[in-house]
């Protein structure tokens, strides 16, 4: 495919797009819903760090803007989204989550700087074996990522804590990038089979939402259908209710009524 500098950098720009806002949904849900169960923050915390790998090699090899940027946007949300998984799941502190993720940032942002001038003086003279090992470093992480919440979808058995808006933006992010790196003069492959990673274990996702979750509603409801007529069985209604206290009895009222019967009978007789 020939080369097309505006296609590549206006594909690029939406996948960048994409995959500065896929976390916002997730960001969002998990403020709503005051919880992130379901969510592994194995996940975000490895998505964080990759952001800094993908990053000098962006850098480096000198993609278009939105894919230099793209990265670093990347990494911010996903250890803003993992601070979120220690307020709410682990129940820390609000300052110490917010000390936690400013730290993960810096030190993340400090290595970035650091590799890019340490690796670029080498790629300049022709060696490409070392910005090439951060783009593979990248692309292992952000699949491995995604392992820690499978775990999740196995022991719940279904998908849960997970946005689907987040899964789908974050699916078409990857498409999109894959495609302005199809109008580039030389497909680079490294970033290519990264951005290829992430649709298909995303999709892997919603394959799995879409399978799991309609089987885990009915699973409920027949939990729920089984639990009351349970319920139903244990307690059986009795035939004769019992009177409230300062009534008489069903059997006193019938005894009251024979005495009455007998005095009328009497009376009659005198009569």
């Amino acid at each position: 495919m020939p080369a097309n500098p505006a296609a590549e950098n206006a594909l690029g720009t939406i996948g960048t797009i994409c995959w500065t806002v896929q976390l916002i949904p997730q960001i969002w849900k998990s403020w709503r819903d005051k919880s992130t169960e379901g969510l592994s923050h194995w996940l975000l915390l490895m998505w964080g760090i990759s952001g800094a790998f993908l990053g000098v090699y962006s850098i480096v090899q000198d993609l278009n803007i939105p894919l230099i940027l793209q990265p670093q946007l990347f990494g911010v949300l996903s250890f803003v989204s993992w601070g979120q998984c220690q307020y709410y799941g682990k129940k820390r502190s609000r300052t110490m989550v917010i000390v936690m993720v400013i730290t993960a940032i810096a030190v993340t942002g400090g290595f970035e700087a650091g590799m890019v001038y340490a690796v670029r003086p080498s790629f300049n003279r022709g060696n490409d074996g070392p910005v090439e090992a951060f783009g593979i470093i990248s692309a292992i992480i952000i699949s491995l990522a995604l392992l820690p919440q499978y775990y999740e979808i196995h022991k719940h058995r279904e998908v849960v804590g997970i946005s689907m808006i987040f899964m789908t933006v974050d699916c078409l992010g990857g498409i999109f990038n894959d495609l302005s790196l199809a109008f580039k003069a030389k497909f680079d492959i490294t970033a290519g089979v990264t951005y290829s990673m992430v649709v298909l274990l995303d999709g892997t996702v919603l394959l799995l939402a879409a399978t799991l979750n309609p089987l885990a509603r009915r699973r409920r409801k027949r939990a729920a259908a089984e639990a009351g007529d349970a319920e139903d069985g244990s307690h059986p209604r009795p035939l004769l209710t019992v009177s409230e206290p300062g009534t008489p009895s069903i059997a006193a009222r019938q005894d009251a009524f024979a005495v009455n019967e007998i005095n009328l009978e009497m009376e009659v007789n005198r009569v």
